[in-house]
């Protein structure tokens, strides 16, 4: 409407100047051609900016995808490498534990033939364990063979007794199958203290001699002197209270421990140890 005018007001004037009319309708003619040439270039471009706009907001959005598609690839390469992580852990875990099943199969077998060691020793002394004279026990691989002292020995002495010699002599019998074990015997006394001007002046001397007494016994009985030791721990290692005269005679003992055979003294395994 404003071309329309403009092209009017321009006829308006061609005519005020004397512009044949012919020539008049011509300019007008040509003027509308312009306006609506302009007006179809105009409505191009609203057009073409409309598609820009819209190829810029599919541009975004591509991008934006393109983005989260990044994101998601990172994400997913992360997770494959903690799996494969995880992965190598788990291999780890179960080659450990497959070690594992095999060290628990050698302690099982193990087990299974100290049981044998031990069932043989206590089928071997039967009699005497049935009579109260003896008690074994068995724990992380040593045997112990307990005797109370006043069967081995009178109040006070280091000498055995009959009754003793004869348990230890059963003893001494089971003991010579029990190849591969180091066997020390142990003295041990109450909290009694012996008198200081007597033969032992204290219970470190009199368990040791007994426990003394015992070895050269039980070599004397057949077992070889190369797998025997002594020691004696007095009062030091009691196993009930002293308190009472029942825990007083429990805690007077001898024990002979049968150890594995390169726990015994001097053995390479003991000297690197040190």
């Amino acid at each position: 409407m404003k071309r329309t005018i403009v092209s009017l007001v321009a006829v308006g004037l061609f005519a005020g100047c004397g512009v044949p009319k012919a020539q008049l309708d011509a300019k007008a003619v040509e003027a509308e051609n312009y306006r609506r040439q302009y007006g179809d270039e105009a409505d191009k471009a609203k057009a073409l900016e409309e598609k820009v706009a819209q190829l810029s907001a599919d541009l975004e959005t591509a991008q934006k995808e393109r983005t989260k598609s990044d994101e998601a690839a990172a994400a997913s390469e992360a997770r494959a490498q903690e799996l494969k992580k995880r992965v190598g852990e788990l291999s780890a875990l179960n080659e450990s534990l497959a070690q594992s099943k095999d060290k628990l199969e050698k302690a099982r077998a193990e087990l299974e033939k100290k049981s044998e060691e031990y069932q043989s020793l206590a089928s071997s002394l039967k009699d005497e364990i049935k009579a109260g004279k003896i008690e074994l026990s068995e724990l992380k691989g040593r045997m112990v063979v307990q005797m109370k002292d006043k069967i081995l020995f009178s109040s006070g002495s280091v000498k055995i007794n009959p009754e003793g010699q004869a348990a230890l002599a059963k003893v001494a019998e089971a003991l010579k199958g029990a190849a591969g074990k180091h066997i020390r015997v142990e003295g041990h006394t109450d909290d009694v203290p012996t008198d200081p001007k007597g033969s032992f002046p204290s219970n470190w001397e009199l368990s040791t001699t007994r426990a003394i007494e015992v070895v050269k016994l039980l070599k004397e009985k057949g077992v070889p002197a190369e797998r025997l030791s002594a020691a004696g721990y007095g009062e030091y290692h009691p196993i009930a209270s002293n308190r009472t005269p029942q825990g007083k005679s429990q805690n007077r003992r001898i024990e002979i421990v049968l150890a594995p055979e390169d726990q015994a003294p001097g053995t390479k395994t003991n000297s690197a140890s040190r």
